[in-house]
């Protein structure tokens, strides 16, 4: 995600503490927040296929899904 979306995204919660926002600025603000979270998601979901658990016999084993 950019940066200046996650600026955005920060602006926007800082203005929520001091006024409510226009229904506009709530729409913007959601979006903006669900698709962080979503490209949160994505990158931990890439990090965990890409990881190893090695046991006290020194044998690498790839982190299963749960179904």
């Amino acid at each position: 995600m950019e940066q200046h979306k996650i600026d955005r995204i920060n602006f926007l919660a800082r203005e929520k503490k001091v006024r409510e926002l226009t229904k506009e600025e709530r729409d913007e603000h959601e979006s903006l927040r669900r698709e962080y979270i979503d490209s949160v998601k994505a990158s931990l979901s890439v990090a965990l296929d890409n990881t190893y658990i090695v046991d006290h016999k020194g044998n690498k084993r790839k982190i299963q899904k749960k179904k």
